[in-house]
């Protein structure tokens, strides 16, 4: 994977995501056509970059890493890592309070430096990731802490097609 370059935003051929706060949407686009789109649910504390803020980031970023290729639709993870558990009701039920992180991760890397990239706006340190999210929980509005959440088949479709170095833009203009 190389990492995109800033001069190269947005590409004029490959594959680019824009995450838009203020509508609450997802844009996949190749060169100038969209080819996905998809309502999301970004940071309920806003948009910001200051690590411990619970915001999500702005800027440029591009996919680091993409983690759970052979999980079940619904896997849990904690720490990037799979528990083995399975989110369902009963789990739900379990675990009122957890913020869940399901199905697969897209972690983002910020490609500004100062901006989300080192010190105390770095993304990928802030483990700022797109992932799934139970299915009771709204899209179209603010709830994360942080991360993008997305229903689970417009994740597996990004994960499928947006694989590690594809960029992606966080922006909270219309």
């Amino acid at each position: 994977m190389q990492t995109p370059s800033l001069i190269e935003m947005p590409p004029r051929e490959g594959l680019w995501l824009e995450i838009a706060a203020q509508s609450q949407s997802l844009r996949v686009w190749q060169g100038d056509m969209c080819r996905h789109e998809c309502e999301i649910s970004t940071g309920r504390q806003g948009m910001g970059n200051r690590q411990g803020s619970g915001q999500t980031p702005l800027g440029w970023h591009y996919i680091r890493a993409a983690i759970g290729t052979d999980a079940p639709e619904n896997a849990v993870f904690k720490g990037r890592r799979w528990t083995g558990e399975v989110f369902d009701a009963e789990l739900a039920a379990a675990f009122p309070e957890r913020d869940w992180i399901l199905t697969r991760i897209l972690w983002l890397c910020g490609l500004e430096p100062g901006i989300n990239r080192g010190g105390q706006v770095d993304s990928q340190r802030r483990y700022i990731y797109l992932h799934g999210t139970p299915p009771n929980e709204p899209m179209g509005q603010p709830a994360s802490h942080g991360c993008v959440r997305l229903r689970n088949a417009d994740l597996l479709w990004l994960f499928e097609h947006a694989g590690p170095g594809t960029p992606v833009w966080l922006h909270d203009s219309r």
